[in-house]
């Protein structure tokens, strides 16, 4: 594990205190350190580094450090294991949803339901990080996601492409750019999480086509592999792979190669949520400009609409043995200074869901597109993990297969539902 500690050297104004008060015969507080857990990755890294910045100078009496965990699968287990150990840090930034349920939040994180600040945080996200005895564990860190496909817009304007409302036009734009010699589709299983964009961003057409399916598929009596509307997005995985449209490096490519290739024109799409849009600035600020996004398309374009994700929480584990602390810097990151803080970090990838945050003018285009999918008139719903309790854990090894030619889409959405019930299973779920 990395640790990055956020010291600062002040030893002749420490002495200077000491002087002092030896002098005057003053007392001066002793200041606090925090630990602070989140997941590794430059965008998230440079977003933390300016909330503690931020927080410490209106509060120095409270120092930060920071520490990185892996993503994915690595990072969930990491996380679980440092919660049952009573080793976890004193705040950490994890999932919202089905992720945030499966740590047992009503065990092993502190209620926040009664701070004060809760008051101007959306009820669209209070439901997500509510626990299963109705106490709300967690904050919003960071803006509300969509889970679709970044373009570059020089590769579309150079090909006379348009952005397609259907998978039918996404496959012909596909088409066109490979007959030019370039990478149709970035993929990066070298980080075996994005593998799962194409299967998780095609929720909402699933929800248009079938909206009772999150209910089912928690009862049980809805599968992935026996719904041809659900096992969709398993198809288009396949589909992809075998048109040959990925970067020949896909299986060790990694995220920030992904992020890379779609701003730089080295890659047309890229599947992914639109938090990346945050690194996309902080690393490529010259070529932002390049970078468009749109929802991952369906079979009919009047129903084109957005699947959404939640923000990630920023949670206070029971052990913190410096919980008043810790609840003020959760309060910090809830407030519009915490959200203009994580603007300036990287710019806002989509809107914040607490009351009183704004998003500046000159947004990315990335944003600008987006945007629309939440205006009036416009179609968003929520993704499949923030709708049901379940999330199988295997999914992004299952897609890498899918995606790499290994596995069949038809046995990988099979071997999905099998994963599925063994975590619909061990949450106790009635069906199962």
């Amino acid at each position: 594990m990395t640790k990055t500690t956020r010291r600062t050297a002040l030893t002749g104004f420490a002495a200077g205190l000491l002087a002092l008060t030896a002098l005057t015969g003053a007392s001066f507080a002793q200041s606090t350190t925090l630990t602070y857990l989140i997941p590794s990755g430059a965008d998230g890294v440079a977003v933390a580094e300016e909330l503690v910045k931020s927080f410490e100078a209106a509060n120095p009496d409270i120092n930060i450090e920071i520490e990185t965990r892996p993503g994915g699968s690595e990072g969930d287990n990491l996380v679980k294991t440092r919660l049952a150990t009573s080793s976890m840090a004193d705040v950490f930034r994890y999932n919202s949803g089905s992720l945030f349920q499966a740590i047992n939040p009503q065990q092993f994180l502190v209620d926040l339901t009664n701070e004060p600040w809760q008051a101007d945080v959306q009820d669209s996200f209070k439901q997500v990080v509510t626990a299963s005895d109705g106490t709300v564990r967690g904050a919003p860190m960071g803006a509300a996601m969509g889970g679709g496909i970044y373009y570059n817009k020089a590769i579309y304007a150079e090909l006379g492409l348009t952005v397609p409302k259907t998978w039918a036009e996404f496959m012909a734009n596909n088409e066109k750019i490979k007959a030019a010699g370039k990478v149709a589709v970035v993929q990066t299983y070298g980080d075996t999480w994005t593998s799962q964009l194409f299967v998780l961003a095609d929720y909402y057409n699933v929800s248009a086509a079938e909206p009772d399916f999150a209910a089912n598929y928690t009862a049980g009596t809805a599968k992935f592999a026996t719904d041809k509307v659900a096992q969709r997005g398993f198809d288009k995985l396949q589909e992809t792979f075998d048109a040959g449209y990925f970067n020949e490096d896909f299986g060790a490519a990694k995220y920030d190669d992904g992020l890379r290739m779609v701003a730089s024109g080295e890659g047309a799409h890229y599947p992914m949520l639109t938090f990346a849009t945050t690194a996309i600035v902080a690393s490529y600020p010259d070529l932002i400009d390049n970078v468009g996004f749109f929802a991952q398309p369906g079979d009919d374009a009047a129903k084109n609409g957005l699947t959404v994700w939640m923000p990630d929480g920023i949670y206070i584990p029971n052990t913190t043995s410096n919980l008043d602390a810790a609840k003020k810097f959760v309060a910090y990151v809830a407030s519009v200074e915490g959200c203009e803080a994580q603007t300036r970090a990287g710019g806002a990838s989509g809107p914040y869901l607490i009351n009183g945050c704004t998003l500046p003018a000159d947004v990315p285009p990335a944003v600008t597109d987006m945007l629309p999918y939440f205006a009036d008139g416009g179609q968003n719903g929520p993704a499949l993990e923030f709708l049901s309790p379940i999330k199988g854990p295997a999914l992004e090894q299952i897609t890498v297969e899918v995606g790499s030619g290994i596995r069949p889409a038809a046995d990988g959405a099979a071997l999905y539902d099998e994963d599925v019930r063994k975590q619909a299973q061990q949450l106790g779920l009635p069906g199962w």
